[in-house]
Order: C-alpha cells, then structure tokens, then sequence
C-alpha cells in the first residue's frame, strides 16, 4: 500500500469511528435531530479530510451523498438509515484504499 493511500485509509476509518461514536451517542439519548445536525457537520468535515488525503473526486463524491426519501414515522430508524447512507461509502472507500497495491518494492 503507498504511503498515500496507507495516511487516506488511517483518515477514513477515523472517520467511520466517529460516525459510530455520532450514532451511539445520539441513539444513547434518543436526540435525532441534534443527531442529524451533528452528522450534517460531520459530513462536511469528512468531505473536506477524503478530498485533502484520497482525492479531490471521490471527496465530492461523498459531498454529494444523498440519503432517500424516507417512509417510516420512526425517527431512530431514519437517523440509522441515514448514518448507513454515510457508513457504507466510508467502507467501500477503505476496503478500495486497502487493496491498492505497494509502491515500495
């Protein structure tokens, strides 16, 4: 793995840990909506950090992540709903940056 992608991956799975802590404190007290704007303020700043270490495409990439319409009337059930919306890419991402091959020989 190159150095870049090795400093890329150590950014996004901070990230993921983040949104985990995010998730469990908000499904901790049951607060969705200072949830949901924790994670809107999260996102951007992941936004940012994926473009400054990844790449500039696959930042905006994740910028432009938007969760579906939502049909259930249980407010816990969108916010995990919307924490997987975020969750999966970050994990497609990682196991992307993990695979790619060492430059050093």
């Amino acid at each position: 793995m190159s150095p870049d992608a090795e400093t890329g991956l150590s950014i996004v799975l901070r990230q993921l840990e983040e949104l985990e802590a995010l998730s469990k404190q908000t499904l901790q007290d049951l607060n969705t909506v200072a949830g949901t704007e924790r994670l809107l303020k999260w996102k951007a700043r992941t936004a940012g950090l994926i473009s400054n270490a990844v790449g500039q495409q696959q930042g905006s990439a994740f910028a432009g992540i938007q969760p579906g319409p939502s049909f259930t009337n249980d407010l816990v059930e969108e916010f995990t709903d919307l924490v997987d919306c975020y969750r999966i890419p970050l994990q497609t991402l990682a196991k992307q940056l993990s695979q790619t091959p060492s430059s050093r020989s």
